[in-house]
């Protein structure tokens, strides 16, 4: 299996292309990055198998029912998230690049539809957890206290040398580990459950830039009609 990170600078998203053999999944793809992500897939002689959303986003809009579209790739999402995909993942429903299994793990709290990704020695866990920090909990049927069980509960207990990918960096940070994060995420390292709460809901933060515009468009693949 192999990873390649890409990043959008607008909303500061990363977009993963993963692959094992010729078989390959893009990860929560940005609309204005199509054609450098299918540029990558070409050049690399890949056939895109899935685009998998971690969540309704709403700091931009997807590609994936572009995507689809152009490929035929399967469009995959939570269960609780977007009508549109064609594979809704229940927690621990895998999809299978070569011979790497990808399983989703149901990481709600950030929004109610959140899941993470983990493959072997790795997790894509979206915006639940980030590097020192994680994603806010205060729209999209949030909850912070999900949020923390989400974090301790199913990401926490992987070995502490799982590489994590994140959804977002504002920070010009690309990686980390899940033993890094419990030792140093400011949030989380040494918080109970209350007083994750706390600092949470003290965070006072204004709405995304695009959310009225996002949500909609994301829980549309994108504004794509299903065919």
């Amino acid at each position: 299996m192999q990873i390649r990170q890409l990043f959008d600078t607008e909303s500061s998203t990363y977009t993963y292309l993963v692959f094992d053999g010729r078989e390959a999944a893009l990860i929560d793809p940005v609309r204005e990055q199509i054609e450098r992500d299918l540029a990558l897939a070409r050049e690399l002689e890949l056939e895109l198998s899935y685009v998998i959303e971690t969540h309704v986003h709403a700091d931009h809009i997807t590609a994936a029912g572009l995507i689809r579209e152009r490929t035929g790739a399967k469009t995959a999402a939570s269960a609780a998230g977007a009508p549109c995909v064609d594979l809704h993942l229940e927690h621990g429903a895998t999809l299978q690049l070569g011979a790497t299994s990808i399983t989703a793990l149901a990481t709600p709290g950030h929004t109610d539809d959140s899941i993470s990704l983990l493959v072997p020695g790795a997790v894509f866990t979206g915006d639940t957890l980030l590097i020192r920090g994680c994603g806010r909990a205060d729209f999209q049927n949030g909850d912070p206290g999900q949020l923390y069980d989400s974090i301790t509960r199913e990401l926490f207990v992987l070995p502490d040398d799982t590489s994590l990918y994140p959804g977002h960096d504002y920070n010009g940070r690309t990686t980390s580990t899940i033993g890094e994060e419990k030792r140093h995420n400011p949030r989380l390292a040494g918080k109970t459950r209350d007083q994750f709460i706390a600092i949470m809901t003290s965070l006072a933060l204004p709405p995304p830039m695009k959310l009225a515009e996002s949500v909609p468009a994301n829980r549309a693949c994108g504004g794509v009609k299903t065919s």
